[in-house]
């Protein structure tokens, strides 16, 4: 299979990412997006394919690969141009500098080569941990290395940020009565409240999508953020929780080689009143989507859930749990702080990356694109808040 090929090739190389795995591809291509897959060998090979079964033949040992979406922009069929997109990627060993120079330099190359307005990449390259300007700030030096050589390069800080920068990771290789003591003490509080409320937990299934699905549409409405159509949804979950049972999930060193994503419902008397999606991927599980209901929230199914989800990724092998998303700016005045407030009661740790940063041949063209995109994203924003709301209706 395909997806067995590409994964098993990323799970190897530092920090694998499940959005750069094959089905994270196969679900952009659904909407538009072209995957291309690159692989860089240990000899200075360097090969992009838009099939990655071709990979196969590759030469081997490979020392560093990404996941590169295509996403071609057309003016009323007066010219075609496109972006390109990394999520999360490329993966490699960053603290390697001749690594990250030859990398750097063969995609700047071909976004050259295909005529690109940019080339977005967002890796996970840490540049502290903790607080910024608190006791716990600790400033990573490679990152900020790193950091300093996107800006000789000629890479700037990209405007439109897609992932979060910052967020919180739960270290889950101490055993459970460790972890949940590394809590604050109200939210230990909640999470035995839950348990003695009558909150039960149970892992979904496929037939419990549109529930979610619907759950989730009440929760954006609730709290003011957008989401998007039923559909992509369905295909986002439904891909990758075919991995549970579709694929044979390697436990060599103690990372798994596919990834796949969980459903965890929490309910009273029978009823779903909140859930979590977990994506899990080599050694690490990530909190992506959450939702809940009004109905019995002063029960705090919502603490159990993440209790329970540390819990479940660990007996699957997990050393990190991300919770996938943290504030830019540590304060009151960032959107995030509320969630954030919830999720620094969890125990975990803050850490800072480097964010996205935006490779542009042409700077004239890129500034055109990125004055124009703001306006049109917000005019889609505002039509997907009131699409979901007819929808609920």
């Amino acid at each position: 299979m395909q997806s067995s090929i590409w994964n098993e090739l990323i799970s190897k190389l530092p920090n694998p990412h499940f959005l750069q795995s094959y089905e994270w591809g196969q679900v952009k291509q659904k909407y538009g997006w072209t995957p291309y897959y690159a692989v860089w060998g240990a000899n200075d090979e360097f090969v992009v394919n838009t099939n990655p079964a071709s990979l196969s033949s590759f030469v081997f040992p490979l020392v560093a690969s990404a996941l590169i979406l295509q996403r071609t922009i057309s003016f009323r069929g007066l010219f075609n141009m496109c972006v390109f997109y990394a999520p999360k990627g490329p993966l490699l060993d960053w603290s390697n500098q001749s690594l990250r120079t030859r990398v750097l330099s063969d995609l700047e190359s071909f976004t050259k080569k295909k005529g690109a307005i940019f080339l977005k990449i967002d890796p996970d390259i840490n540049v502290g941990r903790g607080v910024p300007q608190s006791e716990t700030d600790a400033p990573d030096k490679t990152g900020a290395d790193i950091q300093l050589e996107m800006k000789r390069r000629g890479w700037g800080y990209s405007a439109e940020q897609i992932q979060f920068q910052n967020t919180v990771h739960v270290d889950l290789s101490a055993n459970e009565e460790e972890i949940i003591m590394r809590m604050k003490q109200k939210t230990r509080y909640n999470v035995r409240l839950a348990e003695k409320k009558g909150v039960v937990l149970r892992v979904g299934n496929l037939d419990d999508l549109p529930m979610l699905y619907k759950m989730y549409a009440e929760t954006s409405v609730r709290d003011g953020f957008v989401i998007r159509d039923e559909e992509y949804y369905m295909m986002v979950w439904r891909s990758f929780m075919s991995q549970i049972t579709g694929v044979a999930l390697s436990l060599s060193k103690g990372q798994r080689s596919q990834p796949y994503a969980v459903p965890l419902i929490a309910e009273v008397d029978g009823e779903p009143v909140a859930a979590i999606f977990l994506f899990i991927f080599s050694d690490r599980a990530y909190y992506v989507y959450g939702m809940s209901r009004v109905a019995h929230r002063e029960k705090m199914p919502t603490y159990l859930l993440q209790w329970e989800a540390m819990k479940y990724a660990k007996s699957m092998g997990c050393a990190v749990y991300d919770l996938w998303g943290a504030p830019d700016v540590f304060d009151e005045s960032d959107s995030m702080w509320g969630v954030y407030r919830f999720k620094e009661g969890l125990g975990g740790d803050v850490v800072r990356t480097l964010g996205a940063y935006d490779f542009a041949p042409n700077m004239l063209i890129y500034k055109l694109y990125t004055e124009v995109m703001p306006r049109l994203l917000n005019v889609m924003r505002v039509r997907g808040k009131k699409k979901t709301r007819q929808v609920l209706e």
